[in-house]
C-alpha cells in the first residue's frame, strides 16, 4: 500500500505560478514511476507529466515548457513546477504512483 498526499492548490492569476506537492508513504520501495494527472469539470482525467525511477520524464503537449515535474533527494516527494498558468488549466491535479495508487487531488483554478 502507499498513501499519497498532495498540496499546493490554490487560486492563481493567469501567467502566475504555483508549486504543486505530492509525498509518499507506505510501500515506497515498489514504486517505478510517478506522475501527476489532472481532471477538468466535465473532462476525463489525464495525465500531465510524469517521472520514471531513472529520472526520465514525459509531458502532455498541453504543458511542454511550462510545467516541470521533479522529486526531492528521497525520492518521496514529487513536485510539479506550474509556470505561465493558463485559465485551461484549471482542474483538480491528482499525484499517481505506480499507476495504481491516487492522491486525493489538490484544486488549482487560475482566473482573474
Amino acid at each position: 500500500q502507499v498513501q499519497l498526499v498532495e498540496s499546493g492548490g490554490g487560486l492563481v492569476q493567469p501567467g502566475g505560478s504555483l508549486r504543486l506537492s505530492c509525498t509518499a508513504s507506505g510501500s515506497i520501495v515498489s514504486i517505478n514511476v510517478m506522475a501527476w494527472y489532472r481532471q477538468a469539470p466535465g473532462k476525463e482525467r489525464q495525465l500531465v507529466a510524469q517521472m520514471f525511477f531513472s529520472g526520465s520524464t514525459n509531458y502532455a503537449d498541453s504543458v511542454k515548457g511550462r510545467f516541470t515535474i521533479s522529486r526531492d533527494n528521497a525520492g518521496n516527494t514529487i513536485y510539479l513546477q506550474m509556470n505561465s498558468l493558463k485559465p485551461e488549466d484549471t482542474a483538480v491535479y491528482y499525484c499517481n504512483a505506480a499507476r495504481l495508487w491516487w492522491g486525493k487531488g489538490t484544486l488549482v483554478t487560475v482566473s482573474s
